[in-house]
Parts: C-alpha cells; sequence; structure tokens
C-alpha cells in the first residue's frame, strides 16, 4: 500500500492541476485586440510676432590718448629744475612750469640786444637830423629843382631805420630765448614718458618727454563688413558731431564690470588691409577721472588698457526675434501648421547676436514655429502640440500616456 501510495499520489495531484488549468482557460475573459497608438514627437513651438529691435554691436580696442605730443627744447642749455610732477604717470596743468633751463646766456643776450637797439635808435635820429640841415640848405638856396635823395639822406635815414628794427627784432628773440629756458605745460595731461633730468644738458630738438592731454581718451574699434550696415558712421567734416552712435565701454575687474560712455566721432580714411577691417574711434571725454555710472564707481581709464565696447546700432523694425535653435543649418525654420505638421521654410536672417537670430523675412505675424530641433523632420511630419497657452508664450509640453 505504501508504495501504491507513492506513485499514484503524484500522478493525482498533476492531473487535478491540469483539469484546474483547463477549467480556467475554457471560462476565462477573451482578450480584445487594440491598433497600437502611433508615438508623435513632441515639440515646444512659439509664436512669432513682429517688434523692433535695437541692434548692438559687440567689439573690442585698446584706449589711446586724443592728443599726445613730444616735449622738445627750442633753446639749449642745462636743466636747473624740474617740477615736482615731472615724473612718469605726473599730472600738471595748462601753462605749469614743467624744466626750467639755465637763464644767465640768454639774461646776458638780452642786454646786447637793449644795447644794440640803443645805439640804432641814436644813428636813426642822427642821420633825421642830417636830412633835416641837408633841406634846409637846399631852400636857403634858391634851387629850384628837386634835390637828390642822397641829398637828403633818404637812403641813410632808410638804413638806420632798419638798423634799429634789427635790433629791435634782435631783443624780442632774446626775450623770447629767455621765455623759452621754462618750458610749460600746452595743456592738462600726465607725463606718459620722462627722458631728461636736472643737470642734464638738452639742445633743441633733444626730446625731454612724451606727454598726454587729459581731457579725452579714444579707442579704435573694428568692424566688419557685416556690422558696418547697421551703425551710422560720422560722414566727412562731422568729426565732433554729438549725436553719432553711442559706445559703452566696459572691463571686467575681479567680479566687477566697470563701465564708461563714450560716442564714435570718426572713422579711418581706409579698410586696414591686413585684416580687412574698418577701424572707427570712439571718444571718451574725461576719462582719467572718477565718474558714477550705473550706480557704481568707474575708475579713470589707462592708456593702453583693453576695453570691450558695444556701439549703439540701428533700430531694426517688423523683424522677428527668435532663439537659436530654431534656426537650422542654410537659414530655416519649421513651422507647425494649424493641423499639427511640420513645414520646413527658408527665411531671410539680418544679424545673429549670442542665442539671438533677427530674421527680417519668411515669416507671418501670428504663426507658430517649433523651438526642438528635428534635422530630420520632413515636410508633412505630424507633432504633438498639447497645452497651448496664449500667443507668444512658449509652450513645454509634457510625454503623452500611450498605454491606455
Amino acid at each position: 500500500m505504501n508504495r501504491l501510495s507513492r506513485i499514484f499520489l503524484p500522478v493525482t495531484v498533476l492531473g487535478l492541476g491540469v483539469f484546474t488549468g483547463l477549467v480556467l482557460m475554457a471560462t476565462g475573459p477573451e482578450a480584445t485586440l487594440r491598433p497600437p497608438i502611433p508615438a508623435l514627437p513632441v515639440v515646444k513651438t512659439q509664436i512669432v510676432q513682429p517688434q523692433s529691435y535695437q541692434v548692438s554691436l559687440r567689439t573690442q580696442g585698446t584706449v589711446t590718448p586724443r592728443t599726445q605730443s613730444t616735449l622738445i627744447p627750442e633753446v639749449a642749455g642745462r636743466i636747473v629744475s624740474i617740477a615736482t610732477n615731472f615724473r612718469n604717470g605726473g599730472s600738471f596743468v595748462t601753462g605749469e612750469t614743467l624744466l626750467v633751463i639755465a637763464s644767465a646766456d640768454y639774461e646776458n643776450a638780452i642786454i646786447i640786444a637793449r644795447a644794440d637797439l640803443a645805439r640804432a635808435r641814436l644813428a636813426l635820429e642822427q642821420e633825421k637830423a642830417l636830412a633835416q640841415n641837408a633841406l634846409n640848405d637846399w631852400k636857403k638856396l634858391g634851387r629850384k629843382e628837386q634835390p637828390a635823395d642822397l641829398t637828403l639822406y633818404k637812403p641813410q635815414v632808410a638804413s638806420a631805420r632798419a638798423e634799429m628794427a634789427a635790433a629791435g627784432a634782435r631783443l624780442q628773440q632774446a626775450e623770447t630765448n629767455l621765455a623759452r629756458t621754462n618750458i610749460r605745460a600746452p595743456y592738462a595731461g600726465r607725463v606718459l614718458e620722462k627722458k631728461v633730468d636736472v643737470g642734464q644738458y638738452v639742445a633743441p630738438g633733444t626730446v625731454a618727454a612724451t606727454i598726454y592731454a587729459v581731457d579725452a581718451a579714444e579707442v579704435r574699434l573694428p568692424l566688419t563688413d557685416s556690422q558696418l550696415v547697421f551703425v551710422d558712421l560720422p560722414g566727412f567734416g562731422e568729426q565732433n558731431s554729438k549725436h553719432k552712435a553711442a559706445v559703452m565701454l566696459s572691463r571686467r575687474v575681479g567680479n566687477v564690470v566697470h563701465q564708461w560712455r563714450g560716442r564714435l566721432v570718426r572713422t579711418d580714411g581706409a579698410i586696414d588691409t591686413a585684416s580687412r577691417q574698418l577701424f572707427v574711434v570712439a571718444q571718451i571725454d574725461n576719462p582719467f577721472q572718477y565718474k558714477k555710472l550705473n550706480n557704481g564707481n568707474a575708475p579713470p581709464l589707462k592708456i593702453g588698457q583693453f576695453v570691450e565696447a558695444n556701439i549703439q546700432g540701428q533700430k531694426l523694425r517688423d523683424v522677428f526675434v527668435l532663439p537659436r535653435a530654431a534656426v537650422e543649418i542654410g537659414d530655416t525654420v519649421l513651422m507647425v501648421t494649424a493641423d499639427r505638421r511640420i513645414e520646413r521654410r527658408a527665411v531671410q536672417v539680418v544679424l545673429r547676436r549670442g542665442e539671438q537670430v533677427v530674421v527680417s523675412a519668411g515669416l507671418q505675424a501670428g504663426e507658430r514655429i517649433s523651438l526642438t530641433p528635428m534635422p530630420f523632420a520632413r515636410d508633412g511630419t505630424a507633432v504633438s502640440v498639447p497645452g497651448e497657452k496664449s500667443e507668444g508664450d512658449i509652450a513645454y509640453f509634457p510625454i503623452p500616456d500611450l498605454g491606455h
């Protein structure tokens, strides 16, 4: 019995399991087949509207003085003193004495010139007296004909008068040379490079220093052909025009960005042959003083400082400003039609600036473009655009649940 139970008991359990499975399969609900739901690509879109766009051109350059001069003595001599600020980087005001040359020789020259002038004046008075006596004698003789010029001492008087004028000119020149021993600043400025010092002998033509004025600084800024069409350049004879394009110069120092305001005043006379760019010149008034700008203290500019510049260009009207990702290679955009299908369209791009692209033609107000890159999408491709927002907003759409 035990042996039989070991054989039939497993067989009985197996049979009951098979029977139960067959009953469940026969009495279970019948599964219905459903067609697969197509997985449409989900896109992010934007309604485009025309607007005005202020063009700002980015470039860079180096600060240079507008007025820079070489200080050269006009007389020879030994330097006996210099101004306290006559050092590299020193400041001075208009008319300040920067160098003094020994003046003894020029003072002596004035004394000698005055003596020569006195002798010339005496000689002139003597010749005048002789001429008057000769005229009186001629009249006493009762002569009727006109006396000769030599008889009346006219050439002698003219010569004495010319000698007196020459003596006066020599005195004036001596006084001018004495004044030139004090070399004065022609304008308010700073010393860029000092090349002489006390005790040094200088002659006319010796370079004493290089100086520059502090009333204004300039920055030469290169512009490409594509940038030139968006800026109003100063015309011929308009170098001092106040209404030309504004320029904002900036420089980052640590975590702080300093800014200075300027304006375009002129352009170079020719395009640079090396870079094929045209250089425009921006002028900054009083650049070496602390000025408050944008609620911050802008330090003074420094000669040779590298700065970035934003030039205010033209204001474009009725253009479309799109994200850079919306414009594909070849200047095309993906339009989303009313029936949610893709339509590839060429547009006219007039400006690319950072993450923005400015389009002037190819779009109409109220049309919808796709912001989602789809490089292989073909015209007529269906897309999913659920959850639309108001016109002009960017709609972000979730992936729909396709399982139910």
